[in-house]
């Protein structure tokens, strides 16, 4: 007898995420198992400060406090709860949790944790490394009987393919089912993100704006084929539709091959369908073998940075931003240590005759950074504070420049997956060993995917000069240094348009800060997508603050509002 479907839901896209979403998603409707996504590069940073001031830390502590209030949810409604909140220290945070369900009245629940990923004693010189593991050591968790399964660093879609592969007892070379977990779980695993929030077009969407007051969280209902439907409970905000789930589809991916340590999953081959309102069906994800290695996210102080923002208000904003910066450097130049990095960037966010005093200005940011801390604090302050009353007219800054603050550096490594112990902690405390893949269940390989013939282009008409925003969508999101923009339309004339229009020639003509540096393009005709993937753009990561905006999070819109010629037609 085919088992039923599984109904996963999520309650966490980030460390910070909003703390009822737990509560909410374990009372709005019924679910077989809620998934917290806490991991982030950024969020490993975090929390390997954090043990440095405490060895016993390192765990998400927003984790314990909303089981306070959930754990008798849980339990009273049969939800299984699967989550990466152990951070750098799983263990840590299941003894926790153990405790926490004895002070309840709860000492009969069943916890379990993975651990294996810390990868420190290889990497000696980074503050945290960690491999990303797959959802195989979450599975052997949940078939022992656990109720909470909580994990280090695993991948955001292992928390939906473990509990996947115990359901339907997948063995790990259901390579077809798997990858279709994961497309499910990469969906889920930033939350409302694919129920309407940060959508490129949530401001003509038929349900007004106050859909997206409270969007509720995602949940999918998978399965046993590895296909699903994305959906939500009944009558909370937001929406789900087929852009929604393209957007997430495309947030922070790379290629048509996903690679994961489950599997890899061909996005090409994904087929979305509207089924209902608020059901998208996702089916047809084929699967391929996993990669013999496992990622490794490796983060390190990089050293110490500060900023300051002078604000220039009213005429002669360019002769200003000249003054204020020749008068910086010179300071610069005079002190005991130059910062080893100066970076300078003026926003003209002034207008013209303006009717406020903050539309009148401008915004000249800039930023400093060193090895020592002394060279980007009091060096800075110091230049900066002299000038109140020797520089220009007006002369404020938005913030008094204080210390230099500490920043982190996110790198990526690869080892064998062979060498990095797996090991699922069952809640009778047996630690069982999470075997690797043999050799003959990594054979399977499809056709590559080879650049997809394009589309017969539109005919010749009149075009007009618009924004691309008009008629595309676009999500943008951070890899390491890398940056990736997806930019997709909804019909079959705006992709024959855009896929010849969009080319990565004219991606660097809209966005100049991607000039210079190395753009590839990945076509998904199946979802009427474009991916690109920007390297560099984001300098050594998120935790660098390197760029205005350091996750690429505006990119996408920066390039819909972008302006170029648009067939009448599409408009």
């Amino acid at each position: 007898m085919t088992a039923r479907p599984l109904r996963i839901g999520n309650a966490s896209g980030f460390y910070g995420d909003r703390f009822d979403a737990m509560r909410e998603m374990l009372t709005d409707g019924p679910l077989d198992v809620l998934t917290g996504d806490y991991l982030a590069e950024l969020t490993l940073l975090i929390l390997g400060r954090d043990r440095l001031k405490d060895p016993s830390r390192g765990y998400a502590k927003t984790f314990l406090r909303q089981l306070e209030e959930c754990l008798g949810l849980a339990r009273e409604r049969g939800v299984r709860i699967v989550a990466n909140a152990g951070g750098l220290n799983p263990a840590g945070l299941a003894a926790a949790v153990r405790e926490l369900a004895d002070r309840l009245g709860l000492g009969g629940l069943r916890i379990a944790h993975v651990e294996g990923d810390d990868l420190g004693d290889r990497f000696p010189a980074a503050l945290t490394a960690n491999a990303y593991l797959g959802g195989a050591g979450i599975a052997a968790c949940l078939d022992a009987g656990a109720d909470i399964v909580v994990t280090g660093r695993v991948t955001d879609a292992a928390l939906v393919t473990g509990p996947a592969a115990a359901h339907f007892g997948w063995a790990p070379d259901a390579y077809d089912e798997l990858a279709g977990a994961v497309v499910a779980g990469h969906v889920l695993e930033c939350g409302s993100q694919a129920t309407g929030g940060n959508y490129a077009f949530f401001a003509e969407h038929g349900r007004g704006p106050d859909a997206l007051r409270h969007p509720g969280y995602p949940l999918a209902e998978i399965h046993a084929d590895g296909s699903s439907v994305i959906t939500k409970h009944d009558g909370t905000g937001g929406f789900v539709d087929v852009g929604t789930v393209t957007a997430q589809l495309l947030y922070e991916t790379q290629g048509a091959r996903y690679a994961g340590p489950d599997v890899t999953a061909r996005l090409d081959t994904a087929v979305l369908t509207q089924e209902g309102p608020d059901r998208v069906r996702i089916a047809g994800v084929r699967g391929e073998a996993p990669p013999p290695t496992l990622k490794v996210g490796l983060n390190r102080l990089g050293g110490f940075r500060n900023e300051v923002v002078f604000v220039l208000t009213g005429l002669d904003i360019e002769a200003k931003a000249a003054l204020a910066r020749a008068q910086i450097e010179d300071a610069l130049d005079r002190a005991k240590s130059r910062p080893a990095e100066v970076r300078w960037e003026l926003a003209r966010t002034d207008r013209a005759d303006a009717p406020t005093e903050e539309s009148a200005s401008a915004l000249l940011r800039l930023v400093v950074r060193d090895t020592d801390a002394d060279t980007v604090g009091r060096t800075l302050s110091g230049a900066a504070i002299e000038l109140a009353l020797a520089s220009y007219p007006g002369f404020h800054v938005t913030a008094p420049p204080g210390k230099g603050s500490p920043y982190g550096v996110f790198e990526a490594a690869y080892v064998e997956r062979e060498t990095v112990p797996h090991i699922a902690v069952l809640p009778n405390g047996e630690r069982t060993p999470v075997p690797g893949e043999t050799p003959l269940t990594r054979t399977r390989t499809l056709e590559p995917p080879a650049p997809p013939p394009l589309p017969a282009p539109l005919p010749p008409g009149p075009t007009r000069r618009a924004p691309l925003g008009l008629v595309a969508g676009a999500r943008s999101g951070d890899k390491g240094g890398d940056a990736n923009v997806g930019v997709w339309v909804r019909s079959d004339d705006a992709w024959r348009w855009l896929a010849h229009e969009l080319t990565v020639e004219r991606l660097r003509e809209l966005l100049p800060e991607a000039a210079d540096l190395r753009v590839s393009r990945h076509d998904l005709p199946n979802l009427r997508a474009l991916n690109f993937v920007v390297e560099g753009l984001l300098g050594e990561g998120v935790a660098a603050q390197a760029r205005f905006d350091p996750q690429a999070k505006g990119v996408g819109e920066w390039l819909r509002a972008r302006h170029l010629d648009i067939p009448e037609v599409l408009l």
